[in-house]
């Protein structure tokens, strides 16, 4: 597991470097539909929070799980919002294992964000800074410190641009938590 900042913000960690399996598992799940990927993955997403060193629950004892936002044309494409599935797949195995979570889709891209392949870190950046909300209806309680979940962490915009709106509308971010790292 590979732990990183992404310019100042939580600790971010992966569980694998974005190569060879794991990077095929991640494009098998996420743009081959292989939904079935999702149980396995999110499992192994909450086989690793709670040895993290940074992360725990929140004061009320549950594990709150925010998914980095997919563009709406990536997440018709896929089935669905692949990660806020991943999300779900993480807290019912936290939830088995006697652990209380929540899946809190607390963040959404308007209209016209652009696909991130390709882009620089700067253009990522400002792509979110532009695009990246707050959604209301998926909001945990007020303060409450949250766990950012993604699937690869490419330059680290991503973490870095969800990590502050979220910790601007005062949600803390304990960690940053992704599948892979590249």
């Amino acid at each position: 597991m590979a732990s990183g900042a992404a310019r100042g913000a939580a600790a971010v960690y992966a569980l694998a470097r974005y190569e060879d399996t794991a990077r095929r598992l991640v494009l098998h799940y996420k743009e081959r539909g292989r939904r079935d990927l999702a149980g396995p993955l999110g499992g192994a997403l909450a086989a690793a929070l709670p040895h993290l060193p940074e992360a725990r629950p929140a004061t009320d004892g549950v594990w709150w799980l925010v998914p980095a936002p997919s563009r709406r044309v990536a997440s018709r494409v896929r089935g669905g919002p692949h990660l806020r599935r991943l999300a779900r797949a993480c807290a019912a195995t936290l939830a088995d294992a006697g652990q209380a979570a929540a899946v809190a889709p607390a963040l959404r891209l308007t209209a016209g964000a652009r696909d991130a392949v390709g882009l620089s870190r700067d253009q990522r950046a400002a792509n979110l800074a532009e695009h990246l909300r707050l959604d209301p209806r998926g909001l945990p309680p007020p303060g409450t410190p949250v766990i950012l979940l993604d699937d690869v962490i490419t330059t680290g915009a991503t973490a870095a641009a969800c990590t502050r709106v979220l910790t601007t509308a005062g949600f803390p971010v304990a960690v940053v938590l992704a599948l892979t790292a590249a």
